[in-house]
């Protein structure tokens, strides 16, 4: 720690907060700060708190602080109390600034647009670091032009160092004639990101600030202005950023981005999007699947790397396997139905839905997204005569029809339907015309679905019911000339 402040908590209720910008979609890497900002507040009893940034009125939406929210609920990661909007904080922003005019801890500063840019201009040619020289910050404001503009700069100590104790960085230093008199008014009156961040996390009581590191600059200045107003200090933790398989920085040609994309495009779940991103970062020794309440009981900052986590497709879709085996039939049917309607153009009478429930037992082991649920079930809402795929086409060429046409007979005549009474029938129909199993059973596939792959033949038959089943098979039968 520096010099001066206050140290933060004195034990008190742990509070943490997710601070989004409303200009799009739910980053995947914002996704992960707010995963990892729910769990140390759950871990440790405390609050997590949501604020939203949306001081850049131009490109802050209010579709993009719904798809914000609806990304959040769709995790799982609830908040405490209502969300604050930094855009309705901007009277109390520059009271805080005020406050430090009135204290001498902050100044007016006069310069004007073209001098700055000179500055800037002189600093670069001496290859000096670019920032504020501090021309207005012990000069009286008398000496400006009657009226002229100004901003107001915060006074930073020009002399000693900053430390930072960070959770996940450890100690960090910087020499305090680094951090410029950063402008927290500007002209205008309006407050800048710097002041609102810092009078935001004071108000709401935040005591641990966990964020992406490309913020860790920024907390130097922003404990500067928490010292100059004697506020208690905050924990800080900046987590390494998230890169592509290829160590570069996350981009859009590394894929999805947004956690929709990841729900509705590649057909994720929220259970595997949130063990996935968990796991992105922060381990548990060598375990791979981590419940959430598992997550809640384990999770720390001292269980997160420092270098940068890189996404891995194939791990994603390992996990997603195992969270579908593992729901429950009702609640992937619930997923699958929408997708269903969508590719047939209508919606799913009670019926179906109940049909659906009972496929997923035999659809999901296969099944990596939710869209495979929905492409593997379609089968059973396809009306006849079926449009068969081209490798369907495949499997009832030559004698196929034929083949159909004699076992249809065997199961016409079974007093039941139900697996045992199928799988005895279809078996012993190929062993009596001398074949495998395979070799009937493929192009039954076909005719009963319309497809070269779907769940076991025996289910499919289940599924589809005497009537239905008989009806297909006899479409694409063809009995042999004499």
């Amino acid at each position: 720690m520096g010099a001066t402040g206050k140290a933060a908590n004195n034990g008190a209720n742990i509070v943490t907060r997710f601070a989004p910008s409303p200009t799009g979609f739910l980053h995947i890497g914002g996704a992960r700060t707010a995963l990892f900002n729910w769990l140390f507040a759950r871990h440790h009893g405390g609050e997590f708190k949501l604020r939203i940034e949306d001081t850049d009125a131009k490109r802050s939406t209010d579709e993009a602080i719904e798809k914000i929210l609806d990304g959040l609920r769709w995790l799982g990661l609830d908040w405490d109390g209502e969300e604050v909007y930094q855009s309705q904080r901007a009277d109390r922003h520059a009271e805080v600034a005020h406050q430090l005019l009135e204290s001498g801890n902050a100044y007016r500063c006069y310069a004007t647009p073209e001098e700055l840019a000179e500055m800037r201009e002189r600093q670069r040619a001496a290859k000096q670091p670019i920032r504020y020289d501090g021309r207005w910050r012990d000069r009286d404001p008398s000496d400006a032009p009657e009226g002229a503009p100004f901003v107001v700069r915060l006074k930073t100590p020009g002399e000693g160092e900053t430390v930072i104790e960070d959770a996940v960085q450890g100690i960090v230093t910087v020499r305090n004639e680094e951090i410029d008199d950063f402008v927290m008014l500007r002209a205008d009156g309006t407050p800048t990101y710097m002041l609102a961040v810092a009078v935001d996390d004071h108000d709401m009581g935040v005591t641990h600030c966990i964020r992406g590191d490309d913020h860790l600059n920024n907390a130097f200045r922003q404990r500067a202005l928490i010292d100059a107003m004697g506020w208690d200090r905050m924990v800080y933790g900046h987590v390494p950023l998230i890169h592509g398989p290829d160590g570069a920085k996350l981009s859009k040609r590394h894929g999805a981005l947004g956690i929709e994309a990841y729900r509705d495009e590649m057909g994720m779940l929220s259970d595997t999007v949130f063990n996935y991103l968990l796991r992105l970062g922060w381990g548990h020794g060598d375990d791979e699947f981590i419940s959430r309440e598992e997550a809640v009981k384990w999770f720390d900052l001292d269980g997160v790397g420092k270098s940068p986590a890189r996404t891995d497709i194939k791990k994603l879709e390992h996990l997603n396997g195992h969270y579908l085996r593992e729901s429950g039939n009702d609640d992937l049917a619930a997923i699958a139905a929408p997708l269903v309607e969508a590719e047939i153009g209508q919606k799913l009478t009670e019926n179906d839905h109940r049909l659906l429930q009972r496929s997923m037992k035999s659809i999901k082991p296969r099944a990596k997204t939710t869209g495979d649920l929905a492409q593997s079930a379609l089968f059973l809402f396809r009306t006849r005569p079926l449009k068969l795929d081209e490798k369907a086409q495949k499997l009832l060429q030559d004698d196929a029809p034929a083949l159909l046409a004699r076992l249809l007979p065997d199961l016409e005549g079974l007093p039941e339907w139900s697996e045992n009474a199928l799988d005895t029938a279809v078996r012993e129909f190929a062993e009596a015309q001398g074949l495998k199993l395979g070799k009937v059973a493929q192009p039954l596939r076909a005719a009963l679905t319309g497809q070269s792959v779907s769940p076991g033949i025996f289910d499919v038959l289940q599924l589809l019911g005497r009537e239905e089943s008989l009806a297909r098979i006899a479409d694409q039968a063809v009995e042999e000339q004499d």
